[in-house]
């Protein structure tokens, strides 16, 4: 069995905040006005090395701290910018009025002087990461894996789906 990768230390937790916290002044500067200090949490897990959220009136960045821990410099000269700029596109435009990737996302990246890479490709070994779990799930014509997320939707009766080639609902399977 491979070895797990650590996840970064205070110190370079405390240098991803000060990255982050320099795009985010670097912004009000470029923008002419004041973008109060996004929070941060290091408690992302799986292949993403960064996501910006926002919940309710809660917005925040989510930093992977074992993916920053394998790929350090590079997470903290691409992932950074790349979900702060998520950030201000929210705190300028709101997110219900954008692509996530849309050209005010790729203007403030270009402002930023940052690369416009939408993803990172890493290694994960020794990276840990969240498996879903699949459902068997049954149509007409066949058998189907639903993700975790669908299976609980069709659960609590939020959504139905059904099979593209038989148009049949799609009801689990015994």
């Amino acid at each position: 069995m491979l070895p797990m990768i650590e996840p970064i230390d205070k110190p370079q937790k405390d240098l991803v905040r000060a990255e982050t916290l320099r795009y985010v002044r670097l912004a009000a500067d470029l923008y002419g006005r004041d973008f109060a200090p996004v929070p941060i949490d290091f408690d992302l897990k799986g292949s993403s090395a960064g996501m910006f959220r926002v919940r309710r009136e809660d917005a925040r960045i989510r930093y992977n701290p074992w993916l920053f821990a394998k790929y350090f410099e590079d997470n903290l000269g691409g992932t950074v910018p790349h979900e702060v700029a998520h950030y201000i596109v929210h705190c300028l435009h709101g997110l219900h009025r954008v692509k996530p990737h849309g050209r005010e996302w790729l203007a403030v990246m270009a402002d930023f002087g940052a690369d416009p890479s939408v993803t990172g490709d890493f290694d994960l070994t020794g990276i840990p990461t969240r498996r879903q779990r699949r459902f068997r799930y049954r149509c007409l014509c066949r058998e189907h894996e639903v993700s975790t997320r669908r299976h609980n939707t069709m659960q609590r009766g939020e959504a139905r789906y059904q099979c593209r080639l038989c148009q049949g609902q799609l009801v689990p399977a015994s």
